[in-house]
């Protein structure tokens, strides 16, 4: 296992936007911008399978209407897994949306959605992925807010397997993101930023078919404790928290959209 405090040039490549992407501050702060001709995009140098990643972000400010930032761990190939946090704008004063989601083996349709306690645009927040054997959870500044445990013994896929590379993106969905399409970006108020610093990352990194944990014993990785953690009493009650007080929408209670019957995992992430 291997822990890392992030300088952007050393972990991270813009990998799109045609220069609207860029990295400051001697490698401590990275930026996308969004304008009409394009938007732009990132990811990491190294491939991760299994992990604890925090990053902090400042989202697009003022009227992020139509944008989405999103900040995800894929995989590759058609059967891929994905761990996303999509922050859908919206306009000036109205709250962001926190879209989660999860993909196993190329299947998804797995999402929850918050609101926060705060205004991500004023200053920067944590945002976090634990993603070990046990489970995957999603975490705003130390509080979790999502978790989705692994239940391979019911015969629901979980992503062990496939190494994840770490993207974020900025563009323009204003098809869908903002109140289901009907309000559109306001291309006056280009060019939108987004900011990130601070990426920490206690991970598993993948290189040429091996793991970089598959040869450490047991007592090698005793300080690695987040590889078996699970959510304590009071981490549950916070999750309990936000999802009473911030979820405005739940996969696992849609029952129109599911009228055969709710997929199988939520009577276990319930």
């Amino acid at each position: 296992m291997v822990t890392f405090a992030s300088n952007f040039y050393q972990d991270f490549d813009i990998t799109w936007g045609d220069g609207r992407g860029k990295i400051l501050n001697n490698g401590e702060l990275l930026s996308l911008s969004l304008d009409k001709a394009s938007g732009s995009g990132f990811q990491s140098k190294n491939e991760y399978i299994f992990g604890k990643f925090d990053m902090q972000l400042k989202l697009v400010p003022g009227n992020s209407a139509g944008t989405v930032t999103a900040y995800y761990l894929k995989s590759q190939g058609s059967s891929w897994d994905e761990i996303d946090f999509e922050f859908l704008g919206n306009l000036s004063g109205d709250p962001y949306i926190v879209h989660t989601n999860v993909f196993t083996q190329g299947k998804g349709n797995r999402e929850q959605q918050f609101y926060l306690w705060f205004d991500p645009t004023k200053d920067f927040h944590t945002y976090s992925f634990l993603w070990n054997p046990k489970q995957i959870a999603f975490y705003v500044d130390g509080t979790p807010i999502r978790q989705f445990k692994n239940a391979e013994s019911s015969g629901i896929p979980f992503p062990k397997s496939q190494p994840m590379r770490m993207y974020s993106s900025l563009w323009n969905a204003d098809d869908w993101a903002t109140r289901g399409g009907l309000v559109k970006t306001d291309w006056t108020q280009a060019p939108f930023t987004a900011s990130y610093r601070n990426f920490k990352g206690d991970a598993c990194i993948w290189s040429s078919g091996v793991s970089s944990c598959a040869s450490k014993s047991p007592s090698s990785s005793s300080n690695h404790t987040w590889f078996e953690q699970e959510l304590d009493s009071t981490s549950q009650q916070r999750l309990k928290w936000v999802q009473k007080n911030y979820m405005v929408y739940n996969y696992c209670t849609d029952v129109k959209r599911f009228p055969q019957g709710l997929p199988p995992e939520c009577s276990i992430n319930s």
